[in-house]
């Protein structure tokens, strides 16, 4: 019954969403697409303007090796694991540098999300819903699995003063300002950024404590408690927030400025390959 019930909510989906694209859209492929082939051409990047350091990519970092990490840090922590195998891959895969202990440190994780085809949907003329008659489909939870990955990539990142995580977002469920869309026929349909509905930004600002969005927030953050100092490891969370698409240019951009302030606060662990002749 169970497996006929979900059976029944993917068809029930596809309708929806005019088939099978809708569930795993051609515009979520290719922005997933887009942000791995940046992230090689940021790796490039790097290895030109810091020619001393060695850089690495990566597609995925496996359970074991952040359980390791977490043991590093107390030998309580990182004791489960079920899966042999178990990996993390986010969309853009990791770029590392090698220190000056041979110890490879993370500079750069990316990640893309498009979610939330209403804007494409009202400029073709389509209508949405099990009766095809509306103008917007209720948000999905596509983006659930970046809380799981940024979580992930804290847990290896535990003993470093930098986090940096990117998450690169798009979709008519990323919006932050009101757009009119216009239909083939004219008809202009009021988008609203702030609908509860649609939008799902605040179910990722969760990741960078709710601080501000298309913002470099590499660099962990240091807070006071009842006496204590609490270490923040943000995600840098950026939209096209007026439902453009993300290009190439914008991206590498991004994805260059978090890298550098990677670098820069491992400098000191960087400064004999930073100085050699």
């Amino acid at each position: 019954m169970a497996k006929k019930n979900q059976s029944n909510r993917l068809t029930s989906q596809q309708k929806e969403n005019l088939g099978a694209v809708g569930i795993f859209g051609s515009e979520a492929k290719s922005h997933d697409v887009l942000v791995g082939d940046v992230s090689k051409k940021a790796l490039d990047k790097l290895k030109q303007e810091y020619p001393k350091l060695s850089f690495r990519y990566r597609t995925s970092i496996t359970k074991e090796e952040i359980n390791k990490a977490l043991q590093q840090v107390d030998k309580e922590l990182g004791q489960t694991l079920f899966v042999a195998d178990s990996n993390i891959k986010p969309d853009g895969g990791l770029i590392e540098v090698e220190d000056d202990n041979g110890n490879w440190r993370v500079v750069l994780v990316s990640e893309a999300k498009h979610q939330g085809k209403d804007i494409e949907n009202i400029h073709y003329g389509i209508k949405v819903g099990v009766y095809n008659d509306q103008d917007f489909m209720v948000a999905g939870n596509a983006i659930e699995r970046s809380h799981k990955n940024i979580s992930e990539i804290a847990n290896l990142m535990l003993r470093e003063a930098h986090f940096p995580y990117v998450l690169f977002l798009e979709g008519s469920n990323f919006l932050t300002e009101d757009i009119t869309v216009t239909r083939p026929n004219g008809e202009s349909i009021l988008i609203h950024y702030n609908t509860g509905s649609l939008n799902r930004l605040d179910r990722l600002t969760a990741a960078n404590y709710g601080m501000p969005i298309n913002k470099n927030l590499c660099k962990n953050k240091f807070v006071k408690s009842n006496n204590r100092m609490i270490m923040l490891q943000a995600a840098s969370i950026y939209t096209q927030g007026d439902g453009g698409h993300w290009n190439e240019d914008k991206m590498l951009a991004v994805m260059l400025e978090i890298a550098k302030t990677s670098i820069q606060t491992l400098a000191t662990d960087l400064f004999k390959q930073l100085t050699k002749n």
